[in-house]
């Protein structure tokens, strides 16, 4: 298993602790925020690191600095896992000092209460805070929590958008092996209504198998954003779907919602497209 180590900083002020906006490296990359962050170069301590870290970033100099934690965590990383270690520090800074985001970097807040501010956190600072303040996620609703927990991939297909359609799924347990994969013709619909009743089929075998910490994939953007509350659901004909899997997660005592790219998810693609076909072209 690969590990990557980090050095992140915790820069506080009177209107909470700052986050940077990443630049985007693709147009259809979602935006994300995350904490000053970077690499331990050869040769440079963790200290070393962290001040160049937040010289480079925001153009601040680091006044005091305190190791706060070492924090480990799983992450996903298309579909295997990677370890990750952040070596926190609590920085502080002159309050006389202007931030300046530079180079991955194009803007800055200060974040009081996580849990009431509308920002998509880049996953590992989101885990990093959430053990730092314990106030990023509910419960039920939290990346670390579920950082090693069962994964169920889940994908919607139509054919014509709208048009005959299918869904399916792929769960693995918190070991990484595959205890089940299926697909299901669902009628005629539309793409994302499809997304969307495959998010709920992967949810209802995840409460049917008794798993009660999973994460759930997806290469629907839409369907994650909405889900993690990063986007309001506004489109009439999936509102009745969303309710219904609002209700479910409830049930989960830690659950995820993450955005892969297609080609992460082909399990779960190839038994949505087969589940189509065999009713659209069925063997004679």
């Amino acid at each position: 298993m690969k590990q990557r180590i980090r050095v992140v900083g915790i820069v506080r002020n009177e209107n909470g602790v700052l986050i940077l906006k990443r630049n985007r490296s693709r147009s259809e990359t979602p935006v994300f925020w995350e904490l000053p962050t970077g690499k331990i170069k050869i040769g440079e301590q963790p200290e070393e690191a962290m001040s160049r870290t937040l010289l480079e970033y925001t153009g601040l100099s680091a006044t005091s600095m305190k190791l706060k934690d070492v924090v480990t965590f799983l992450e996903l990383e298309g579909a295997s896992r990677l370890s990750n270690l952040y070596i926190v520090f609590e920085v502080g800074v002159d309050p006389e000092d202007k931030i300046t985001p530079l180079s991955r970097y194009t803007a800055y807040k200060f974040v009081k209460d996580f849990s009431m501010n509308n920002v998509h956190l880049a996953e590992a600072s989101a885990s990093v805070l959430e053990i730092e303040t314990d106030k990023i996620n509910e419960k039920h609703l939290s990346p670390r929590g579920t950082a090693n927990a069962a994964l169920i991939y889940v994908d919607g297909a139509s054919r014509g958008n709208p048009g005959p359609s299918g869904i399916g799924y792929c769960i693995y347990n918190n070991m990484g092996e595959a205890i089940e994969q299926g697909g299901e013709f669902i009628g005629f619909a539309t793409s994302r209504v499809a997304e969307y009743y495959a998010m709920k089929k992967g949810i209802e075998r995840a409460l049917e198998l008794g798993l009660k910490t999973a994460r759930f994939i997806s290469d629907s953007l839409m369907v994650v954003n909405q889900l993690n509350g990063i986007f309001t659901v506004k489109n009439q004909d999936i509102l009745p779907i969303y309710k219904d899997i609002k209700e479910l997660i409830a049930q989960f005592d830690n659950i995820s919602f993450t955005h892969v790219n297609r080609s992460s998810n082909e399990i779960a693609d190839n038994e949505a497209n087969l589940a189509i076909d065999q009713i659209i072209h069925p063997m004679i």
